[in-house]
């Protein structure tokens, strides 16, 4: 069983944009090399390898139905989605590390409500209105992956049920 996350933004930026600032960002920092362009996280049915090999790609969102668990549970409707695909036989936690990498500074150059979930069950982190909370949770959220944080949160832990 693969193991996915999702962050899906509510945004004006196209997925092309938000593909290029996450291209740059994990080049920047590492955890890409320069085969992930913005080209290749964008294009559908590809995705980039991480350094670690999650795979990553970023696709726009077509409009979702109103049950639609983040528009009927969270209260916005995601127009770009990023998604991480853990990669087999690498610790997983180390991978959940460089996801964060590249999410804590992609918040910081995206505007817009953003929800980091596991396959709508659990959500790791929540933007709405421009605050930024994340799930309080001391396996989802150690010391290390905290730090890795750049912008003002709160520890408040959040579900897809209607809020």
């Amino acid at each position: 069983m693969a193991i996915d996350y999702d962050l899906d933004i509510a945004t004006s930026a196209s997925a092309v944009d938000v593909a290029a600032r996450l291209s740059e960002i994990g080049r920047g920092n590492g955890v890409f090399d320069v085969s992930a362009t913005a080209e290749r996280l964008a294009e559908r049915g590809t995705f980039a390898l991480s350094r670690l090999g999650t795979s990553i790609s970023v696709l726009p969102q077509a409009t979702p139905h109103p049950w639609h668990p983040i528009v009927e549970g969270l209260g916005f409707t995601p127009t770009v989605g990023v998604g991480f695909r853990v990669a087999k036989g690498v610790e997983v936690s180390d991978q959940e590390d460089d996801m964060i990498r590249l999410v804590s500074p992609l918040l910081e150059r995206v505007e817009g409500d953003a929800v980091l979930h596991f396959q709508y069950e659990v959500i790791w982190l929540l933007r709405r209105n421009g605050e930024l909370s994340l799930n309080e949770r001391d396996d989802i959220w150690p010391p290390q992956r905290l730090a890795l944080m750049t912008q003002p949160y709160r520890r408040e832990t959040h579900s897809m049920d209607s809020e």
